[in-house]
């Protein structure tokens, strides 16, 4: 298993709609294997294929390292779609490997039904709410190229703007490799 770079605010393919994956070979198993590798190695609990340079509808979450959520398996997403959404709403701070020393309030829906593929293709759907429905939302919103600082209000996004230009130019530090360019592509 390798540790992948990671790709950054400004790369392109975070703003790229993700192709659907259309069959499960050994490159998609090793390329899942390696997101695995790269988020825990980031100290992260949900990474987006797209955040690798891979262009595929593929995430991964862990989030076992979060106090009670020691039970909770790692799983992996392929096609993933939200079948429904609660009504009631919850704000709560998010941050993202893509979006280094950077952390807000983002409002969405405290609970979802998602359903997605495994590794042998066969289709799963599955109710969450919470920390677990946070995360996949946010990973989702990653493969149809929406950051989770598109949601903040104008105000918050003039005062990290600098930030941002930052993480774009590279000029921040971060204990996980970041990629070099913003044309960065791994895999198509």
């Amino acid at each position: 298993m390798s540790i992948l770079p990671i790709t950054v605010f400004g790369d392109d393919i975070l703003r790229k709609k993700a192709a659907p994956v259309t069959e499960i070979k050994d490159d998609i198993v090793e390329i899942v294997d390696n997101m695995f590798s790269t988020m825990i190695n980031a100290n992260g609990i949900g990474l987006a294929a797209n955040q690798v340079g891979i262009n595929r509808r593929i995430f991964v979450i862990d989030v076992s390292a979060v106090e009670g959520y020691e039970k909770f398996k790692p799983m992996v997403f392929i096609n993933p779609k939200i079948v429904s959404k609660s009504d009631e709403l919850e704000s709560f701070e998010e941050g993202c490997l893509s979006i280094p020393e950077l952390k807000a309030n983002v409002i969405r829906p405290k609970g979802i039904e998602i359903s997605f593929y495994d590794l042998n293709m066969k289709e799963h759907k599955m109710e969450t709410d919470d920390l677990v429905a946070r995360v996949i939302q946010h990973e989702l919103d990653h493969l149809n190229g929406v950051l989770f600082i598109d949601y903040l209000d104008e105000e918050t996004k003039k005062k990290i703007k600098k930030h941002l230009n930052k993480i774009k130019n590279r000029k921040v530090e971060v204990n996980y490799p970041i990629t070099k360019s913003p044309n960065y592509l791994l895999y198509k």
